[in-house]
């Protein structure tokens, strides 16, 4: 007889086909692929679905550990082993335990009053059979259910990125394809019309003051012109022999599942074989590719071209760390600096985009919010942080040391620290100072952007660079054309 776990049932209906097959139809979808092929998100479109992919299998494994398919189960596994003359015993008492949660029931009871008073002894197998069968079925049908349900969610979610994608169209410029996929990533938020019209104003605000983009442009290079070979890593194809996981390989029993290979054939099958009333259920069964065979896998050897990045002492690729920008929201800052300082941001938040670089936006006050603009809702984030209104004092202490607890990290090396402020502030103490000092040794940089001329020399002496930005009356309105 066929002996069944709730985990191999699960594993072998979830690798038949029927996760790829939704993978395929929303691909299929023609809105998902011509905005996809329009928008150059394809590669985006097919790793999201691919994420999703593995996600799934993991849920849709798990429906066989409901109450109801544990019970019957753990009754099939019984019965299995019984003898012909206990089955006989006790098969109107399984037949009850059936009668509330199995799909098994009513067939179950036909088969019993169909063979009632004759007791073939090939009887237990063929009911055990139908019963395996009844299982398998339940748990696709149950399998599907919970595909259908997440297939609609991922749908939901495709759809609501691409909205979103379309009506960033009108905020930003289309950049290049890696931009694209990871705006792409940014986008599972709802964005509302006052988000996108807050975010408009400052992207077309940004577009009409030069020197805060010239600004930014010069930040965006500095973390590439560092000289540091550990940082520098050059694209090296080489020959490995390298280990794959393969079906193919029989190092270890990993499961069952149906098929139609004798060599890993289960010795529960031959029974059919013992009877010749059943020995057609196990051709039709080989026919069908339905026999239970050992699920196999282990590792296989093969040549293969792998790039590698490695350190190389060349003007090469650099790897670039995150931008931490510090806003001064205070309410020395309102009005005009407060528009400089979130299109500055913005503006980082594109170069980030662009260089595959985290960016986070931390402002101070007597308070300090911290926004993380390009994780998967960077997009609200961003549309927080820019409709936030400065108001309060400034506290530029405990942000410079949030900042620098963050940049000790090694996720941080070759990070730009970028504090935009009036910087109408005492200098910081020395201590503090020492601490900067120890990062800007291990390549990081600390920038200072002043909005106003009347900022405290003394404080903005510990940065490596600083920019002013306060242009005249005339020289805003000269803009603004």
């Amino acid at each position: 007889m066929l002996g069944a776990d709730g985990l191999n049932l699960a594993l072998m209906i979830a690798d038949s086909g029927i996760i790829d097959g939704a993978v395929n139809d929303l691909l299929a979808r023609s809105q998902v692929m011509v905005v996809a092929e329009n928008r150059g998100m394809k590669t985006s479109v097919k790793n999201h679905l691919l994420k999703w992919r593995g996600q799934v299998k993991k849920r849709i494994t798990k429906v066989c550990e409901t109450e109801r398919f544990q019970q019957e189960l753990a009754l099939y596994q019984k019965v299995i082993y019984w003898d012909e003359e206990t089955f006989f015993e006790q098969i109107d008492d399984v037949i009850r335990k059936l009668e509330w949660h199995s799909a098994f029931y009513m067939q179950a009871r036909r088969m019993l009053e169909k063979n009632k008073g004759v007791h073939n002894p090939m009887f237990p197998h063929y009911f055990c059979d139908q019963w395996y069968q009844s299982l398998v079925d339940a748990i696709k049908q149950a399998q599907i259910s919970e595909l259908e349900e997440n297939k609609e969610k991922v749908l939901h979610d495709l759809y609501q990125r691409m909205e979103t994608m379309r009506n960033m169209d009108k905020v930003t410029e289309s950049g290049d394809e890696e931009s694209v996929g990871r705006l792409w990533d940014m986008a599972s938020a709802k964005l509302s019309k006052t988000d996108l019209t807050v975010m408009k104003r400052h992207a077309e605000f940004l577009n009409k003051h030069q020197g805060l983009k010239d600004i930014a442009d010069q930040l965006g290079r500095m973390a590439g012109q560092v000289d540091d070979p550990s940082l520098n890593r050059a694209p090296n194809e080489e020959l490995k022999m390298v280990e794959e996981k393969s079906d193919e390989a029989t190092d270890d029993i990993v499961g069952i599942h149906e098929s139609d290979d004798l060599n890993k054939l289960l010795p529960n099958e031959t029974m059919f074989l013992a009877y010749p009333e059943l020995e057609v259920v196990f051709y039709k069964h080989l026919v069908d590719k339905r026999l239970m065979n050992y699920r196999t896998q282990g590792k296989s050897r093969k040549l293969r071209k792998v790039k590698a990045y490695c350190p190389d002492n060349k003007a090469v690729d650099i790897e670039k760390g995150p931008f931490i920008v510090c806003v001064d929201a205070s309410g020395s800052m309102s009005g005009f600096p407060e528009q400089c300082a979130k299109a500055m941001a913005y503006a980082l938040m594109q170069i980030a985009l662009a260089e595959q670089r985290d960016c986070y936006v931390i402002i101070f006050s007597t308070e300090h919010i911290t926004y993380e603009l390009t994780r998967q809702d960077g997009l609200r984030e961003a549309a927080d942080f820019l409709s936030y209104s400065f108001h309060g004092g400034t506290d530029l202490e405990p942000t410079l040391m949030k900042s620098i607890d963050l940049m000790s990290h090694d996720k941080y090396k070759n990070a730009d620290m970028v504090v935009i402020s009036d910087f109408i502030a005492p200098k910081q103490q020395d201590d503090l100072l020492a601490q900067i000092s120890a990062l800007k040794a291990k390549k990081n940089r600390f920038h200072a952007i002043s909005l106003s001329k009347y900022g405290n020399p003394e404080l903005m002496s510990m940065f490596d660079h600083t920019w002013s930005y306060h242009p005249s009356l005339a020289g805003r309105l000269f803009n603004l054309k």
